[in-house]
């Protein structure tokens, strides 16, 4: 029968020998840092001799025996002596009557006052401060010396030990006992902790998987928007596994130097290899592993050669080590297809956006250090914050902690929650922008236009808040919806009612003013955008028929505009620009339809938020079952 486990007291003595040998290194680097501090220390002091020696040889001094001093004296040669405790200084006149400087070492002679006075030599005694003297010509000077070799390694961008360690890597190693961090502080991304507990199982427990002949994936790629929790994951992999963790990011590889990129991908993996078993932590692997070839001008730049070298080593080592690589990127659809192929990034892991469940837990993992009044209810919170990650989620705490501290309170209330998700989704709130009383009109009769149309129709998202007070950059209002339920689908129906909640804005005051503003800008562009994924991407065009026009390109988790070429003939394009305008021309008829039978309540509506600047959803629900139960909803 085969041994399924290893011995656990063999696996922990060979991780304190790692964690051991992890700080040993740690103490080699300080000492190879500070044995080249000492040459430098070294090069001062000499430094320093030299500038002594230029100082002193720079005026004619001369030195003279005692008793040939003795001597001068008699003869008056000697004159303007300064004695101290060490010495005696000088003029000497020479036989051409020059003077000179002169220095001789001074002894105890007891007759020597009495001869510089029968001479009538001048002199006068010192106290020399030996304490001084020493800072003033070798602390000093050596000060000065350290002060200007610090500027200069700045300027170059490092110590003095990094400018020679180009080619070594710059990841972070931690010991086992230093990531606190366990699978306890990740929520809200259940089925990527299952995918991981088993590279956790393997690190512990190696011998129980190659009894059996199996082999533990190479390489793990964490993929998702940002601030999903990537980072929090693969240290909470190692802060389970009790394992070194080496953690570098993609750019920590690249230099502006040809072949340091690669040295430094030699250096980890061999670090690696010493301190197994452990986990590299790469993170923004694009930054590195973006695929060879999209730029023809440099193919054999820096960025690929150490992308080169990155495969290379994934190839070199055996998983029998017990090397772990874990990867994160945002960006999945750019990296090279040789990084992802089998035997390298094997395993693909993805970290997504937490639903309303695990949004819930996210908060009640951040809320921990934070007091709460009785009152709040983290289920709301999560179902009002649709579309949020992890990293949202802990900032939304932070400021509603914030705002609770500067209004003087002893607890954070849902009123400062509430603030912070309309801060977070709408911008900074702008009470003292001045606005005219048409303008305040004009934003009114929009905003609730958007509210009419949510309400009215049946697959919108309910509204949850309107308000006429400017947030942000450029919003003067905001009409916020919340999703009952989280959703992955979207039918026909529900984009055209979507775009008809836009579209609610413009034909409110186009019906009240008969005018129209430049206030519905970003809401025609949000209709044009939905008209035109639904002719050119989901095939929902009768005319056009189920045809795809544009393929994706954009980045997956990112949200910004995707570069593919058109790849239709001009004719029809003119059919898609057709399609686009009669879609939203029938959109516009709906809301126009809509809108114009109820105008009544139109009006009521606006100036009650003219009058109350916000209204929330429930407030405007009864509002509108109380106008309706008065007889006026027929009316128009």
């Amino acid at each position: 029968m085969a041994k399924n486990t290893a011995n656990p007291k063999k696996n922990l003595k060979k991780r304190k020998d790692i964690i051991l040998e992890i700080k040993s290194g740690n103490k080699d680097k300080e000492k190879k840092t500070k044995n080249f501090t000492f040459l430098y220390f070294i090069i001062a002091i000499v430094g320093i001799f030299l500038i002594h020696s230029f100082l002193s040889f720079r005026s004619e001094i001369k030195t003279v025996p005692y008793s040939e001093f003795k001597t001068l004296v008699t003869q008056n040669k000697i004159s303007d002596l300064l004695i101290d405790n060490e010495k005696i200084q000088g003029n000497l006149t020479k036989e051409d009557g020059k003077q000179v400087k002169f220095v001789t070492s001074r002894v105890e002679d007891p007759d020597l006052v009495k001869d510089l006075q029968k001479a009538n030599v001048k002199f006068s005694g010192s106290f020399e401060n030996k304490l001084l003297r020493i800072i003033i010509e070798w602390v000093l000077p050596f000060a000065i010396i350290i002060l200007i070799w610090n500027l200069l390694m700045r300027r170059m961008g490092g110590a003095p030990s990094s400018v020679l360690n180009f080619g070594k890597s710059r990841g972070k190693i931690y010991g086992e006992d230093e990531i606190k961090i366990t699978f306890d502080d990740v929520a809200g991304v259940d089925e990527a902790k299952e995918e991981l507990q088993e590279i956790i199982e393997y690190l512990r427990f190696p011998q129980k998987f190659l009894d059996l002949g199996g082999k533990i994936p190479k390489g793990i790629l964490l993929v998702g928007p940002p601030g999903t929790g990537k980072t929090l994951l693969a240290k909470a992999v190692a802060g389970e596994a009790k394992v070194p963790f080496f953690s570098m990011s993609g750019s920590d590889f690249v230099e502006m130097f040809v072949g340091v990129g690669a040295s430094r991908v030699r250096d980890l993996f061999s670090q690696a290899q010493q301190k197994s078993p452990c986990i590299i932590f790469i993170d923004e692997l694009d930054a590195l592993g973006k695929a060879r070839g999209m730029n023809p001008l440099s193919s054999h730049d820096e960025r690929e050669q150490t992308l080169n070298q990155l495969l290379a080593e994934m190839d070199g080592f055996d998983t029998k080590t017990g090397v772990i690589i874990v990867g994160a990127t945002n960006r999945p659809e750019i990296l090279d297809p040789a990084l992802l192929r089998p035997g390298r990034f094997d395993r693909h892991v993805l970290v997504d956006r937490p639903d309303i469940i695990g949004r819930e837990e996210i908060l009640k993992v951040h809320i921990k250090s934070v007091k709460l009044a009785k009152h709040v209810d983290l289920a709301v919170l999560a179902a009002r914050t649709p579309g949020f990650v992890g990293a949202d989620l802990a900032n939304l705490i932070n400021e509603a902690a914030l705002l609770a501290a500067r209004k003087g309170k002893s607890s954070v209330t849902m009123e400062e929650f509430e603030e912070a998700i309309d801060r977070a989704v709408a911008g900074l709130e702008k009470r003292k922008k001045v606005m005219s009383k048409k303008e305040k009109e004009i934003v009114a009769y929009h905003e609730t236009g958007h509210a009419l149309m949510a309400e009215s129709l049946e697959t919108t998202d309910p509204v949850h808040k309107i308000s006429i007070i400017p947030r942000g950059i450029s919003a003067l209002g905001y009409t916020m919806q919340l999703p009952t339920e989280d959703r992955y689908l979207m039918t026909r129906t529900e984009l055209i009612d979507r775009m008809c909640v836009l579209l609610g804005g413009r034909v409110a005051e186009e019906l009240v003013f008969n005018e129209i503003s430049t206030g519905a800008q970003n809401d025609l562009a949000r209709a044009t955008d939905i008209a035109k994924s639904m002719v050119k991407q989901y095939g929902m065009s009768d005319k056009l028929g189920h045809m795809t026009f544009e393929p994706e390109r954009k980045p997956l988790f990112l949200d910004i505009p995707g570069n593919g070429s058109r790849e239709y003939s001009e004719e029809t394009a003119r059919e898609i620009d057709s399609e686009v305008r009669s879609i939203i021309e029938r959109a516009y008829t709906k809301v126009k339809d809509t809108l114009s039978s109820r105008n009544d309540l139109l009006v009521f509506v606006a100036k009650a938020l003219l009058e109350k600047e916000s209204i929330d959803g429930e407030d405007l629900r009864k509002m509108l079952k109380e106008y309706e139960e008065g007889g006026h909803g027929n009316q128009s």
